[in-house]
């Protein structure tokens, strides 16, 4: 399936349009980590990874994923507090370095975090990153997550919820290193 929505100028200008997308409904948690951990298979030391979405919608449940298929070392946990955590890699392989934006108020503050120093050598996931890491990278891909309203749980705004209502994910990679690229789909349910 392709992705359609609104695509930022880059830095030349020209409308920018994604390499690859794809967009699928994601029943449970379980299976938001499944299709982290099938992505992972497909991401290598130099990818940015950009996650959107409101509070509770994934995105933490995702990364785990992310970080459990790249073979990485610890629990991967919201680093909303410490803004950034690096997970090195089990065996060979790109360490995880998982940021969480969400305080971040400027392209100072990124800067600060010196996500370039390490991004050759990492997969890099930015929570909360849209509109101030596209920069980091030549290629990104961008990973929206959304819950429907009136969910389970309370809706998209609902960060109590539980994580088992499904959720909508959209997937659009931009630049060459995604050219070509086919993007994981997601399973009905690895637990079921």
């Amino acid at each position: 399936m392709n992705v359609t929505g609104a695509h930022r100028a880059d830095r030349t200008g020209e409308v920018e349009r994604p390499t690859a997308t794809l967009a699928v409904t994601v029943p449970t948690a379980a299976a938001m980590r499944d299709l982290g951990g099938r992505l992972a298979t497909i991401l290598r030391a130099g990818d940015l990874v950009v996650l959107t979405g409101d509070l509770g919608a994934g995105k933490t449940t995702f990364t785990q994923g992310l970080g459990g298929g790249l073979g990485v070392i610890g629990e991967v946990t919201s680093p909303t507090f410490v803004i950034a955590r690096v997970h090195s890699p089990l065996a060979d392989g790109p360490a995880l370095v998982h940021v969480d934006a969400y305080r971040l108020e400027s392209l100072a503050e990124v800067d600060d975090l010196d996500l370039d120093a390490s991004l050759a050598d990492s997969v890099t996931v930015v929570e909360w990153g849209e509109g101030l890491v596209e920069g980091l990278a030549n290629g990104r891909l961008e990973v929206r997550l959304t819950r429907p309203h009136g969910a389970v749980g309370g809706g998209p705004d609902d960060p109590a919820a539980d994580g088992d209502e499904p959720r909508e994910v959209r997937l659009a990679g931009y630049g060459q290193r995604w050219a070509g690229v086919d993007l994981p789909a997601a399973v009905a349910d690895p637990e079921s």
